[in-house]
């Protein structure tokens, strides 16, 4: 990739949220409390799922799967957003911008494809509940998981090396807090039809195409909920996955959002602001969701504070 005038490319600007010198204070301990909090929740709900047996199961399987992809997620962005203000510093390398680049779309991807396989388990659980284990044994939920990764790594690869195409001008300031793809087309002074033709692609596939996977389970799992006889039983179908439809809410309700308000406000800095919402807001809110809403959660993590209170009380003896 080069400039237009054939000069190699070394670095961009990073605007980020607020050109504010008295507001970056208030940012970076707002992001850092944010980024803390997910790092930190998500650890804990792996944590639970690893150490206690009564949680191996496909369902927990995929949920410590989307919290060490959440915890993927928000690293790629947050930490060089902190280590900017800190330094006072605008710059990201060239390649330190097509790398958050690759990673930002790899585990955004991955988010929107885990959610749907976890709604196609919860689908399995309550339209198939005798064929479950049968039907999600280990050899299958590691092939999903390893689909899943496959299919975003290829997407983000692609992303990327098309981007390495584009040349781009003497104007290298982008108008958010990270290398948000949209933004980097808009400095290019090379023809970005294809770019854009692929990510409108992407999108269809791994945006649109997971949630109307995730509709149609639903749609199923709705259908057997109300086929069953006891308003007990109703209950306690429907239970098993309020954690997964208030995460997928989360998740595309906020993603759909800020393209919403991109397309409504036609400003950089609006859609920077409103991006935080799905790229920081919902992986923090997460755990929280799951830990609240869900008893088993709830034990492992009792049972692993007592486990690690134990064992600190042995080591001080």
């Amino acid at each position: 990739m080069g400039r237009g005038n054939g000069t190699p490319i070394s670095e961009f600007l990073l605007l980020g949220l607020s050109d504010e010198p008295a507001l970056q204070p208030l940012i970076f301990g707002i992001f850092l409390t944010m980024y803390l909090t997910t790092v930190l929740g998500n650890l804990l709900i792996i944590m639970a799922v690893s150490s206690d047996s009564h949680l191996h199961t496909p369902m927990y399987f995929f949920l410590s799967n989307l919290s060490l992809v959440d915890i993927c997620f928000t690293s790629t962005t947050i930490p060089k957003m902190l280590v900017n203000i800190l330094s006072q510093s605008k710059v990201i390398t060239y390649a330190g911008c097509i790398t958050q680049m690759h990673f930002f779309i790899l585990f955004l991807g991955l988010d929107a494809i885990l959610l749907t396989v976890m709604a196609y388990d919860r689908f399995i659980a309550i339209c198939h509940p005798l064929h479950y284990m049968v039907i999600m044994n280990p050899w299958l939920c590691g092939l999903l998981v390893l689909v899943s990764w496959i299919m975003s790594a290829l997407n983000s690869l692609l992303q990327s090396i098309m981007v390495l195409q584009l040349s781009f001008c003497t104007h290298f300031e982008i108008a958010h807090y990270f290398c948000e793809i949209q933004q980097v087309f808009q400095l290019a002074c090379s023809d970005t039809f294809l770019n854009n033709m692929v990510i409108y692609f992407a999108a269809v596939l791994l945006g649109a195409g997971p949630l109307a996977g995730i509709i149609y389970s639903y749609s199923k799992i709705m259908s057997s909920i109300c086929g069953i006889p006891s308003a007990q039983g109703q209950y306690k179908a429907f239970s098993t996955c309020a954690s997964h439809i208030s995460i997928v809410s989360l998740f595309y309700g906020t993603a759909i959002g800020v393209y919403l308000s991109s397309a409504i406000s036609h400003t950089s800095s609006s859609s920077a602001t409103a991006s935080v919402m799905y790229t920081v807001v919902t992986p923090m809110l997460n755990p929280f969701v799951y830990s609240l809403r869900n008893k088993d959660i709830k034990r492992a993590l009792k049972r692993f504070y007592g486990m690690a209170g134990t064992k600190g009380t042995i080591i001080l003896r």
